[in-house]
């Protein structure tokens, strides 16, 4: 890594599979997004400083340290914090687990405050805001909790603090433990503290529980397991849907206004995201995946949309807002015009995501009644698109091509409908496959640039993207070839920004010459040093990768090569499926004494 003051993250992240909240060091929670993922921001201080509120325990003096950090195989985060007048921990957790034949998963926010040493003096603030910083809600004052009205549902804040040196921000010694719930809807009525003690019992043993049940390799598992646990908060348990970041607008590098909503669910990012569950042994992703997949796509007759709303929906109409922005990077993004382009590698994905549902014995899935029409539908929408230029896998807003990614996932989309058609014994469904499988080769074989040795963005074009490693992982060049090794070499004289950095392409896009790298494509590298056998540098590579993290353990999208530092959005899925997989790979070759 360069010199140079390196910018991270200092956040850690909780969630239940409903809503997810980024939790400062100083103990602030300075992103949290109430309904549902992509509803206003409850709290959004990390978009703007005064429009943004607060939920803040703060001691009265300045903070000497902070020590944040998770409990074991957990998605619950604790916070200590030390000043002159003494040291306090705040746990806090959104509680989930196993009852009454489903998932519990209310929203609700819960915050336990125990002194560690001295007599700390504290000062709790919660100032919640609503449509996006523009509404500001009325505290008004309950028998044991704070109401904050004018918000689309109820919420409250119900506590053993004094309420009143909560509504007039007064300092008090911590000298017992003290319990905060923040709810949405309907309240909590049962005492505060046997509450927060027994949600907080359960969830741990529910996230410990399924990090237990979950094969996660033996190599880097530590890292594997927090990828693995962030993960699963990615998933809006509700419809199915997996969403690609809870954030939006956090720029891809300062100033160059890639700063995009990633809260909805990509076809494409979920594929990579459901490979990662199945390779950990966790599959009842891709059963609530494989409901999402049918509710959204029943009615498209002529095409699917490259992403859909976590409820379904189809208009994801981009606009800006009038915040100051991350660090003052503007735009601030909702919404996502992608949803208008043309991204044809999504039908592959759809299929490829689909097929463990039909070929794995470990699955007992009972509703393969819906798939044939499903199948079918979306090979015949490649066969009818088959010709098209498209915005890619990088959504190029000014550029269409045909691009190899692309074809390379017709291919494996093909290959993974020709089983399908023999589990299902559908003949129609296998042949028309198999002709679009030949026809994808053919295409893929027509970004091939002879005088490099290796395989173009698109056809016509001879520069080269980081998403064609993908054609080594995918096994269409398999790994102990000469064209796998000579593809990879090309692909790293060009794209490969040193330490194992990848950029995903280096010519101007619609907002000039990419800055940052893209961690996923990183990733893909290492599982490409890995498959064509260089696997030294692929662990030498990995490790410096997972270097890249920050305080506990969870990666933004880009990093920039020259300082290190994260951008992007935050924590991105796609990063951690990056981390998880390349783990996998790695472990699997090093069971494997020739690496083949």
């Amino acid at each position: 890594m360069a010199g140079g003051k390196r910018h991270t993250y200092d956040l850690g992240v909780i969630g239940n599979c409903a809503y997810t909240a980024h939790i400062q060091r100083n103990s602030n929670i300075s992103w949290m997004c109430w309904p549902r993922f992509d509803s206003s921001f409850i709290f959004g201080n990390l978009l703007d400083k005064e429009k943004g509120g607060e939920f803040s325990i703060q001691p009265v003096d300045e903070i000497s340290s902070t020590n944040q950090y998770y409990l074991e195989n957990t998605n619950i985060l604790c916070t200590e914090i030390s000043s002159s007048t003494g040291s306090y921990r705040i746990t806090d957790f959104a509680p989930r687990f196993y009852q009454q034949d489903r998932y519990f998963r209310p929203l609700m926010l819960f915050r336990k405050v125990e002194r560690i040493s001295g007599t700390p003096r504290i000062v709790v603030k919660c100032n919640p805001k609503g449509k996006y910083g523009e509404l500001q809600p009325e505290a008004s004052l309950g028998s044991n909790h704070i109401r904050f009205l004018g918000l689309e549902s109820s919420v409250r804040l119900t506590t053993n603090v004094s309420l009143n040196n909560i509504l007039g921000e007064h300092s008090f010694v911590l000298s017992e433990t003290k319990y905060i719930a923040l709810t949405w809807g309907p309240p909590l009525e049962a005492a505060i503290q046997e509450t927060c003690e027994s949600f907080l019992s359960k969830t741990t043993r529910y996230w410990q529980d399924w990090i237990k049940s979950a094969n996660v390799t033996s190599f880097y598992q530590r890292e594997a397991i927090r990828s693995a646990l962030i993960l699963k908060i990615h998933q809006y348990e509700d419809t199915g849907a997996i969403v690609a970041a809870t954030t939006t607008s956090l720029p891809e590098s300062p100033g160059s206004g890639r700063n995009w909503d990633y809260r909805f669910c990509w076809m494409r990012d979920t594929y990579y995201t459901l490979n990662a569950f199945n390779n950990i042994g966790h599959f009842e992703e891709s059963e609530k995946y494989f409901h999402y997949i049918l509710n959204t796509t029943i009615e498209e007759a002529d095409r699917y949309q490259p992403l859909y709303g976590i409820d379904g929906a189809k208009e994801l109409t981009e606009i800006e807002l009038d915040l100051e922005g991350y660090l003052k990077n503007n735009p601030v993004r909702i919404g996502n015009d992608a949803y208008t382009h043309i991204q044809n590698d999504v039908y592959g994905q759809v299929l490829v995501s689909l097929l463990p549902l039909f070929n794995d014995q470990r699955i007992i899935f009972d509703e393969r009644f819906d798939a044939p029409d499903l199948i079918y539908k979306t090979l015949a929408i490649i066969d009818r698109t088959f010709d098209e230029k498209d915005a890619g896998l990088w959504e190029f807003r000014n550029l269409a091509q045909q691009h190899c990614y692309t074809y390379l996932f017709h291919w494996a989309g093909s290959s993974a409908a020709i089983k399908i058609a023999k589990i299902l014994k559908n003949d129609k469904i296998g042949e028309l496959a198999a002709r679009l499988k030949e026809r994808s080769a053919e295409m893929i074989e027509k970004c091939f640039v002879p005088a490099k040795k290796g395989y173009a963005q698109a056809v016509g074009v001879d520069r080269m993207d980081a998403s064609n490693l993908q054609l080594i992982l995918m096994n269409y060049l398999p790994g102990h070839s000469n064209q796998a090794s000579n593809h990879l070499k090309v692909m790293e004289k060009e794209l490969h920004a040193g330490d194992g950095l990848f950029y995903r392409y280096k010519h101007a896009d619609d907002f000039g010459k990419p800055e940052s790298t893209f961690l996923i494509c990183a990733f893909w590298y290492v599982e490409a040093l890995a498959c064509v056998g260089r696997l030294d540098e692929a662990i030498s590579h990995f490790e410096k990768l997972v270097g890249y993290s920050n305080h506990v353990g969870l990666l933004s999208e880009d990093i920039n090569a020259s300082d290190g530092s994260m951008w992007g959005n935050f924590p991105q899925a796609y990063s951690h499926v990056g981390l998880l997989n390349a783990a996998s790979r790695i472990a699997r070759k090093l069971d494997q004494p020739d690496f083949y």
